[in-house]
């Protein structure tokens, strides 16, 4: 009695763990020659998620940035990739992009994390962009073009941060057919810190306008072509 007891619990627990393996779908992770591969298709989305230094240090070509260390900016920005196209994450060494991963997943989004990170991708040979020094935007330059102008509208923005990324299609249209004649000067967000500062922007994007020299408007995040051209016939 007590045998066919114990088979019918062995057979029970199999059961239930084959019924956990087969419905679970594990996280995937490629190493670095398969994710760069798997990159170069189109219709995908590749995320750094270092710091905002460790990115201007060398990253991946067309990459977007959002800091898995600081939760704010991660959710900010991540919540506007497309759920509809994979994610593919990295990091320095691939643990902040594997609790990314499993951060993203939960929400919806197909990840696919770099086995090893940026060390493995460098240690294979494989490129990187941005690697050196750039001069920053000085913060005279800024004052004279804000004050000599008009109308002023300035973003402090990135290529990789990913609302910066989706206002693209909103700015080229808004400059095409503004409310009223402007003059667009993008900052940096990764890289004039100092204007950044003397801004006193936070947050990627931002936008400020400046009329006659004096600021009467700012906004930070997304804006639409409605609210621009308010803005811009006050």
């Amino acid at each position: 009695m007590k045998c066919k007891l114990c088979i019918s619990l062995f057979l029970m627990v199999s059961f239930l763990m084959s019924c956990a393996q087969t419905s679970t779908n594990p996280s995937l992770t490629l190493n670095a020659a398969a994710y760069k591969e798997a990159i170069a298709a189109k219709n995908i989305q590749v995320l750094d998620v270092r710091t905002a230094a460790e990115f201007n240090g060398g990253h991946i070509k067309h990459a977007l940035q959002a800091n898995w260390l600081d939760q704010k900016e991660f959710t900010d920005r991540t919540q506007h990739l497309d759920k509809n196209l994979p994610v593919y994450v990295y990091c320095q060494a691939g643990a902040r992009s594997a609790s990314a991963q499993t951060a993203l997943e939960a929400k919806g989004y197909k990840v696919v994390n770099l086995e090893g990170g940026m060390s493995n991708w460098k240690m294979n040979g494989f490129p990187v962009d941005g690697a050196g020094d750039k001069a920053q935007m000085r913060v005279e330059d800024l004052n004279t073009t804000t004050s000599s102008n008009k109308i002023v509208l300035v973003e402090v923005g990135a290529d990789w941060c990913p609302p910066c990324r989706k206002m693209l299609p909103v700015l080229e249209t808004l400059k095409q057919k503004p409310a009223a004649p402007f003059y667009f000067l993008r900052v940096d967000g990764g890289n004039d810190i100092d204007v950044m500062k003397s801004l006193k922007s936070e947050g990627l994007p931002t936008f400020i306008l400046f009329k006659n020299g004096k600021e009467t408007w700012r906004h930070e995040g997304l804006v639409t072509l409605e609210e621009f051209n308010a803005a811009l016939s006050k």
